[in-house]
């Protein structure tokens, strides 16, 4: 087995439905532009609310992935 040295960036993603959604919905936007993802890492948790009603669901991510070797 090889070393890997792996980047980590942070993206908070958003979903009407669900905290699973607003993580998925993070992970998939970052599959458009980063390869070997390996990892996520919950942050934070939240959920914007008016006239008392949860609208959307924000959780903040870290997405751990492996750079490329040469």
């Amino acid at each position: 087995m090889s070393d890997h040295i792996y980047k980590k960036i942070e993206l908070v993603g958003t979903s009407q439905t669900s905290i699973e959604e607003a993580v998925k919905n993070a992970v998939a936007k970052a599959a458009e532009s980063v390869r070997n993802i390996r990892w996520v890492e919950i942050l934070e948790t939240r959920c914007h609310v008016e006239n008392q009603n949860i609208m959307y669901w924000q959780v903040a991510v870290k997405i751990g992935f492996t750079l490329d070797e040469n």
